[in-house]
């Protein structure tokens, strides 16, 4: 299903037949909305769960123009209103949990709680050039050249090993992902700083981290715990992509927080 949000054409599949409160995944840079199938098929039946393809992503078009983190966070505001949604329970990974934090700053009337997996409050002015780096080099050499580097991030050597039929689709995505849309995301991801406006937000907060995560050591995502009031801290034994790795234990922390029993 697609709609037109703030001039971009975006997918979204929506998975209601639970009919119950809104829950939306964000998924990751050089993703799409298919890295939470498994946890929608979780929360399906107690859950209207959306997911939905960031810009040039998936099949979402690619974006006329550079933008910002708060741009993104202001498409999932468009596209929640559309979809006639009031508010929701907001779930984002890498990226995605930047874009969530902005969300729940930015449009604090349409949170339920909120769910950080995998992200910093802010990238430190020293690791900038990296994104810089990285849109620099895909601009030259395609997605495709990424690959190898970025699941060696994502996914643990020993998971890699033992699910090639998980590691290899994702990599495909990776790959599938327009040069230009991850060269503007990586830029916006570079300018990423929410830390002003953290303390502010005062919904119910999860942070969900990998133990051996490279590309956002945990404590970088602690900040975002210890900035948040009352926020809950959890560490799986998995790299960046914690729903992938440890789907089994990061549906469980996320189904026992979203219905408020821990």
């Amino acid at each position: 299903m697609q709609l037109t949000i703030n001039r971009i054409d975006t997918r979204y599949v929506l998975d209601n037949e639970g009919g119950g409160p809104w829950l939306v995944f964000i998924h990751q840079l050089a993703g799409d909305l298919s890295i939470w199938d498994q946890m929608a098929g979780y929360f399906r039946n107690d859950f209207t769960v959306l997911r939905y393809d960031l810009r040039g992503h998936g099949e979402t078009t690619v974006s006329p123009d550079s933008f910002t983190i708060d741009d993104l966070a202001d498409d999932l505001a468009q596209l929640l209103e559309q979809l006639g949604a009031p508010s929701a329970h907001v779930v984002g990974l890498s990226i995605g949990g930047m874009v969530a934090q902005k969300f729940a700053i930015n449009h604090a009337a349409k949170v339920e709680s909120l769910t950080v997996v995998g992200a910093p409050a802010f990238i430190p002015e020293d690791a900038r050039p990296t994104f810089a780096q990285r849109a620099a080099s895909v601009r030259e050499n395609g997605t495709a050249s990424i690959v190898d580097a970025t699941l060696e991030r994502w996914l643990t050597p020993e998971f890699r090993k033992a699910h090639p039929e998980v590691t290899e689709p994702i990599g495909e995505t990776i790959a599938r992902t327009p040069t230009e849309s991850f060269a503007r995301a990586a830029e916006a991801v570079s300018r990423f700083d929410a830390r002003d406006k953290l303390a502010s937000v005062d919904k119910r907060t999860l942070v969900i981290a990998g133990q051996h995560d490279t590309g956002t050591p945990h404590a970088a995502s602690k900040v975002v715990a210890d900035t948040v009031p009352g926020a809950r801290f959890e560490l799986l034994n998995a790299a960046h992509l914690t729903p992938v790795e440890e789907s089994q234990r990061f549906s469980g922390l996320l189904g026992n927080f979203l219905r408020g029993s821990s």
